[in-house]
């Protein structure tokens, strides 16, 4: 091979191997730092009562739906108290089917701590029970200090935990 030659794929190496460094760096940026949030006065108005007018997807898994109901019924949980975190002592009043958890600015839950991903986990309500279900996130989500697999029935007091944050559903 000529000089050029080697020359030219030297250079091709390294700037591949910058491109890979790079793309890297933007991964660990993206999964450390997550989406900018709104401040803290700013949501905290707007995420107060939580409402979803649609009908949940059903969790994917082992979880089997029987029978889908309007009404909650009395013993259904009503609200989110967080009892440990950022936002200790905060309610957040189970209106709709399904809360959004996660550092994402379109949650209705926002965990703004870097032990959260962007789209940690979801509340669904079905069969009057309130279920966990883990998006996939990096570090878990814990049900009684048990890391949630597949969707799972959340019972009232019973502490749900997301990144540094733990809470409980409550009647």
């Amino acid at each position: 091979m000529s000089e050029l030659a080697l020359f030219l794929l030297r250079i091709g190496l390294v700037a591949v191997l910058w491109i890979f460094v790079f793309s890297i760096i933007s991964v660990i940026r993206a999964d450390l730092f997550g989406q900018r949030v709104a401040s803290k006065a700013a949501r905290g108005s707007a995420s107060q009562v939580v409402s979803q007018a649609s009908v949940p997807n059903p969790p994917t898994g082992q979880v089997r739906v029987l029978q889908e109901s309007n009404e909650p019924s009395s013993r259904t949980a009503t609200k989110l108290v967080i009892t440990e975190g950022e936002n200790l002592g905060r309610e957040i009043a189970l209106t709709g089917r399904e809360l959004h958890i996660g550092r994402a600015v379109n949650s209705q839950l926002i965990i703004t701590d870097e032990y959260a991903s962007t789209q940690h986990a979801k509340l669904v309500l079905i069969n009057d029970e309130w279920l966990i279900q883990d998006l996939n996130s990096t570090n878990g989500t814990f049900l009684a200090d048990v890391r949630v697999g597949i969707p799972a029935v959340v019972k009232l007091n019973t502490p749900v935990k997301v990144g540094k944050t733990v809470f409980e559903l409550r009647a």
